[in-house]
């Protein structure tokens, strides 16, 4: 599985949501500028989150967007799939009865396709924030915060 232009912009814009006092709304052109995105791509993946249940959206001139939950409750899985990422496994062909090798294979791939779901849906939002600030921590960097 390779994390696609959407998967990362989705995860910077929670990450960033993530980081709002109280979890308050704050707007796309916001989230944008910080997180140097560009701004109508965001609005799309945000709306996907949004039908995703992941983020609320407030009308309004202190509106925007806000999480619908806290990070600890948002997986990693969750948000990828909000915005179509795919975690199929690679293959979909079933090998024939005289292929013992391809099923050997199909079913080594099947497994570790289960592992890394298993592990997408374990990582929450909360967890990347705090893996993130780490990193921060360990490079002594004092900037802003930008994943």
């Amino acid at each position: 599985m390779k994390l696609t232009t959407r998967g990362h912009y989705s995860v910077k814009a929670l990450l960033d949501l993530s980081l709002q006092p109280d979890y308050g709304p704050t707007s796309v052109r916001a989230i944008a500028q910080r997180q140097d995105l560009p701004a109508p791509y965001l609005e799309k993946l945000l709306i996907e989150m949004r039908r995703a249940g992941l983020v609320h959206s407030l009308r309004g001139a202190q509106g925007g967007y806000q999480l619908a939950r806290s990070p600890a409750q948002i997986s990693l899985g969750q948000i990828l799939e909000a915005v179509g990422e795919s975690i199929d496994p690679l293959f979909s062909q079933r090998p024939g009865s005289d292929q013992a090798e391809d099923w050997v294979t199909q079913s080594l791939w099947k497994r570790l396709h289960q592992k890394l779901k298993e592990s997408l849906y374990s990582v929450s939002l909360e967890d990347l924030y705090y893996d993130a600030r780490s990193w921060q921590a360990a490079q002594t960097e004092q900037a802003s915060f930008i994943v």
